[in-house]
């Protein structure tokens, strides 16, 4: 008895070592960004820690990037890329490390995080009224190229007037083209519709 109890209270002392779980068959392990490793398995995507702990579980919805000749989702300001298709058309949003959705796929299409920013095409409602006979209201859409923060917050309008889109399958094949980009930490370049140019200083 005394042996007994002698031990539970040496279990109580002695700090655990925890191991991370194993993870076996997996196909690919990406460089570590941001602190997390993606790993493929099937057709799903996972992120890890430099542990080996496992961050995200396997799912399908992140979006893959080619970096140095290999296409993995990864991490940067602790936002990941995602993707859903809802009645034909792609919706883009972030999640965290835990696997949250931060920002729900809402965007048009989106790029991946940097220095705690990102391009998104933002889609916008407009409501014109109402047909009374049919009790059904006439909507129409347009979107808008901004710069958003982690949480979703728009910090920059590269366009000054919103396009109109017709949010429908057959007519919205494929994500709208970002057509602005970061060329370095103060300076955005946007493409023209004669395919030239026009780079300009960042204002936040």
């Amino acid at each position: 008895m005394k042996k007994a109890l002698s031990l539970s209270v040496l279990l109580l002392i002695i700090p655990l070592t925890v191991f991370a779980q194993t993870l076996s068959g997996i196909d690919f392990i990406s460089p570590i960004h941001d602190g997390a490793m993606a790993i493929k398995k099937g057709e799903k995507w996972a992120f890890i820690n430099q542990e080996g702990e496992l961050l995200v579980d396997f799912r399908n919805d992140v979006v893959v990037s080619t970096i140095n000749g290999n296409k993995y989702p990864f991490f940067n300001s602790d936002r990941c890329l995602i993707s859903s298709k809802k009645e034909g058309i792609s919706y883009f949003g972030y999640i965290d490390k835990k696997g949250n959705a931060i920002l729900k796929p809402q965007f048009l299409n989106a790029t991946e995080f940097k220095n705690g920013m990102a391009t998104v095409i933002k889609l916008y409602k407009n409501v014109l009224g109402t047909i009374d006979v049919l009790d059904k209201q006439m909507i129409e859409y347009d979107y808008m190229e901004v710069v958003i923060d982690i949480n979703g917050e728009i910090l920059h309008y590269f366009n000054k007037k919103p396009t109109h889109v017709t949010l429908e399958k057959n007519f919205l094949g494929k994500p709208p083209r970002i057509k602005s980009k970061f060329i370095s930490d103060n300076l955005i370049a946007t493409q023209n519709m004669d395919n030239t140019w026009t780079i300009k200083k960042y204002k936040q």
